[in-house]
């Protein structure tokens, strides 16, 4: 069991979304259960809405929750929900101790037209530049974050996401067997792995897709017909995910997230866990997950988003290059050896935190 080095002796309240599925979500709770063993007290205080971009309701809870805590409370809000709403959260940075964490920029989701995306990064710049402290989920998205919203470098965090201990997988043959372990919505291109699998004859595989479904039935139903349009038919699998995800993970060789945009590195380092290796679209999170495994090998590749061509070629060269397999390979068993659990990541979120609560108060 981890302690942290320094207690938080005042509460903490977490806001966060109320029914976030993906992966952040994921962060979230798994912190949530965590943190409190590190010795940090913990309220958690869920928000509905359709975030970053809420309707009036979610607004309103939101503005009257962070009114109703009394100043000098030590808060972490997701930035799910304190990004794009600036006008509510700013007005409490100088009331209230202030981290936002931060999962990945929100203008980087694909499905927003130009004009959503730049409100949205200007209101995160708003929030980010406004609020005592900004925690990001790794090193290379805290640096992304900087850079992009000219962030003093002294107020980001990094405060990187936890693994269960995990058996190794089995694999199938060590080449064929491919899994896409994702919400299947096209943010996440599961449509993009389709069109650049069906392009390599080279490649005798089998893909699962496993993922929830029920976030964009009209985008499943799509992925089902391009399937049978193709003839992939007999090669891939679209699937509910099991409770159980050693399942999932235990029969894969590879595991490839062809994401459009930023995604969170969970189901990279959990991949990476139990030593399979990755092709991912070159996101921050895919960056941070994978890192640089003990020795100096990289256990994973690296593609832009939304281009099946580059997806294609990468997955010819696992195929068609057993010394790269086998590099990748011993990589993902390296890396395997160095990521922190779960109890580990909420101590040092604690420590990050324990900051918070020492630092000054911004003057009024």
């Amino acid at each position: 069991m981890f302690t942290s080095n320094v207690r938080v002796t005042e509460p903490v309240v977490f806001v966060l979304p109320g029914d976030t599925e993906d992966t952040s979500g994921e962060y979230d709770r798994r912190m949530c259960q965590n943190l409190p063993a590190t010795g940090l007290p913990l309220l958690e205080l869920p928000i509905a809405g359709e975030w970053p971009m809420p309707g009036p309701l979610s607004r309103s809870r939101l503005a009257r929750s962070l009114a109703a805590l009394p100043d000098d409370t030590i808060v972490l809000i997701d930035g799910t929900v304190a990004c794009g709403v600036p006008e509510i959260v700013v007005p409490h940075a100088r009331r209230l101790r202030l981290a936002v964490l931060v999962h990945r920029p929100l203008a980087d989701d694909p499905a927003l037209d130009p004009a959503q995306a730049a409100e949205l990064d200007a209101c995160e710049r708003e929030t980010l530049r406004l609020t005592g402290m900004i925690v990001a989920t790794g090193p290379w998205l805290a640096r992304q974050l900087i850079d992009r919203h000219d962030l003093d470098p002294t107020r980001v965090y990094v405060a990187t996401p936890g693994t269960d201990a995990a058996p190794l997988a089995t694999g199938a043959d060590g080449v064929s067997r491919l899994l896409c372990l994702a919400p299947m919505t096209a943010r996440h291109g599961q449509d993009v792995l389709i069109r650049a699998l069906s392009t390599i004859d080279e490649l005798a595989f089998k893909c699962v897709f496993a993922g929830a479904t029920h976030h964009d039935p009209a985008y499943v139903d799509e992925l089902r017909w391009t399937v049978e349009r193709l003839g992939l038919a007999s090669r891939i699998s679209l699937i509910q995910p099991p409770d159980d995800l050693d399942l999932v993970y235990d029969g894969a060789d590879l595991l490839v997230l062809p994401a459009r945009g930023g995604t969170s590195g969970l189901v990279v380092a959990e991949a990476l866990a139990r030593g399979i290796p990755v092709v991912a679209t070159d996101t921050a999170g895919a960056h941070d997950a994978l890192g640089t495994a003990p020795g100096g090998g990289v256990p994973g590749l690296l593609v832009p988003p939304n281009n099946p061509s580059a997806l294609a070629a990468a997955l010819l060269r696992w195929s068609l290059d057993a010394e790269l397999r086998h590099s990748l390979r011993t990589s993902a068993l390296a890396r395997s050896s160095v990521l922190e659990e779960w109890d580990v990541a909420a101590g040092r979120l604690t420590d990050v935190l324990s900051r918070l609560q020492a630092a000054p108060r911004q003057p009024a």
